[in-house]
């Protein structure tokens, strides 16, 4: 059986946490953040978390 392979993309953008959720930066903070709003900056600022229904599937990607 071939080994599994940890996609290089996910692994870069999401972060395992020790109670095992996956945690991620809100897109949308690099550039043109003039023409945001001020309230879409804020909630821009807060990161997120994979909801319960991706979280297999996420951690499938991440298998190293």
């Amino acid at each position: 059986m071939p080994k599994k392979k940890t996609s290089k993309t996910a692994a870069k953008r999401f972060k395992l946490s020790a109670g095992g959720k996956l945690s991620f930066r809100k897109p949308g903070r690099g550039h043109l953040l003039s023409a945001k709003s001020r309230k879409t900056k804020r909630h821009m600022r807060k990161g997120g978390s994979v909801p319960a229904t991706d979280l297999r599937r996420m951690r499938r990607l991440l298998a190293s």
